[in-house]
């Protein structure tokens, strides 16, 4: 009976092809979300995220590819949240508000334009429709995800020194500008790659959820990053049974089972969980 219900959906090639996106972008969140968070960064995944939204919209009025032009409009937004913050006295939190919201602003005044003489709704960039993603899209998204777990590897030593001590990276020699702002690149492809599952809205909690649940349960940042990546992969697919057999929309479900596992995640870490004051105390010898 089980067999059958995992089994069932598998039939229909949208389903195959939104499983296969899913685990690969629910992987991908994961493993450059564990780099924000440590850097306590969190909040630049949404910021990039919204301002995609010019770069789609004057991608389809070129009739380019959407991811190209979303992937520019991302890391545009990236350089210049760092060049504010570094030209100027605005911290980086504060930066991250003004470009988004500026740039996610432009977006929704070109949609709005856009949607005035096409028929045509760019809104489930927002939301996500993982369940339209067409074979050039998976195909899309394999490349990213080949792009930026390559760049992880290669540069694994040098972006952990960097994320967890800044300073001690510039003194030891690194390029800190560069890892800098090779992460913010990374970002960008990810969330570019995300767009189509759980949307610009949604794509946040992808990339911070799975690596919080983590990060309460084990001690290295190598196994954050791997049980994060599997959190994130099984969020991904539960989500998507879950969209399939409750009508449900598929970002929101993804996003409620990652939720979830971290709700889980935070009643049992063994240090600071709520569970764990009850938990007997062994008498003091």
């Amino acid at each position: 009976m089980i067999l059958d219900l995992l089994i069932e959906p598998l039939q229909y090639g949208f389903m195959q092809r939104s499983l296969i996106v899913a685990v690969i972008v629910g992987v991908l969140c994961a493993v450059v979300g564990s780099y924000l968070l440590v850097r306590r960064l969190a909040l630049l995944g949404d910021a990039i995220s919204h301002s995609l939204l010019p770069g789609l919209a004057i991608a389809f009025m070129l009739g380019i590819n959407l991811y190209v032009g979303a992937f520019i409009a991302g890391v545009l937004s990236a350089l210049l949240i760092a060049w504010i913050h570094t030209r100027s006295t605005i911290k980086e939190d504060a930066a991250m508000g003004i470009v988004f919201s500026a740039f996610f602003s432009i977006g929704i005044t070109l949609i709005t334009l856009i949607q005035k003489d096409n028929k045509i709704d760019l809104n489930h960039f927002l939301f996500g429709n993982i369940l339209g993603v067409t074979l050039t899209e998976v195909r899309d998204v394999v490349i990213i995800a080949i792009v930026v777990l390559v760049t992880v590897v290669l540069l694994y030593k040098e972006l952990l020194f960097f994320c967890f001590d800044t300073l001690g990276a510039q003194a030891a020699g690194l390029p800190v500008q560069w890892l800098n702002g090779g992460l913010m690149v990374l970002v960008a492809l990810t969330v570019v790659a995300s767009m189509k599952t759980v949307g610009v809205i949604l794509v946040l909690s992808l990339l911070i959820t799975p690596a919080a649940a983590a990060y309460l349960l084990v001690p290295r940042f190598h196994q954050v990053m791997i049980l994060a990546a599997a959190i994130g992969a099984f969020s991904s697919v539960c989500g998507m049974y879950l969209s399939y057999y409750l009508n449900l929309p598929s970002g929101p479900a993804i996003v409620i089972i990652a939720s979830t596992l971290f709700g889980l995640a935070f009643l049992v870490n063994p240090d600071s969980g709520l569970l764990s004051r009850f938990k007997p105390h062994a008498p003091s010898p």
